[in-house]
């Protein structure tokens, strides 16, 4: 389950949309602290709607007080360095049952489950699949689909991969875990 904490923030310059690298390389080293991952860091919208969100994982999932404890951290961090010059809001969050794919390693870490893909909009052959990761090699990912196809998909063509969630082996397992 994803976890959410809400830090309101005030704040480099507007037209700058992401962070520089020694202030994610900061962040990054809060987070490790906590005995966590940062996986990403994602600008989203813009002007005072605009939210600032770290992804966080961990070999045993992600708390709510780890989150909130980087939270924190993170705020001093961002009110020093004051990334943005407008109002933002500061989100970390866990990846997600559906977790998003950030890395080249995902697609090791992940083989043999389930995932989704969108493709570019300029990659006429399939625009979006689902079915059973194999691999990631030469630059190209494997996917058995449901009708037992093998897809070689271009990384470099991919826009997202996320892990597909069968929702209800998920149901049945919570209900006999009440």
């Amino acid at each position: 389950m994803a976890h959410f904490f809400y830090w309101q923030q005030k704040g480099l310059k507007a037209e700058k949309m992401r962070l520089s690298p020694e202030l994610t390389e900061q962040l990054r080293a809060i987070v490790e602290d906590e005995g966590l991952e940062l996986l990403a860091t994602e600008v989203h919208g813009s002007g005072s709607k605009m939210i600032l969100r770290l992804v966080v994982d961990g070999v045993r999932g992600v708390s709510l007080e780890k989150c909130a404890s980087i939270s924190h951290q993170s705020s001093a961090l961002l009110d020093v360095e004051d990334p943005f010059s407008h109002h933002y809001t500061l989100e970390v969050s866990s990846p997600g049952l559906d977790r998003k794919f950030y890395s080249e390693k995902d697609y090791e870490t992940y083989a043999g489950h389930r995932v989704l893909i969108k493709m570019a909009p300029a990659y006429r052959p399939v625009r979006r699949c689902s079915g059973k990761l194999e691999t990631l090699k030469d630059g190209i990912v494997y996917i058995c689909s449901d009708d037992e196809n093998r897809l070689e998909l271009p990384l470099d063509q991919i826009l997202e991969t996320r892990l597909e969630i069968d929702w209800k082996r998920v149901m049945k397992e919570g209900k006999t875990n009440r």
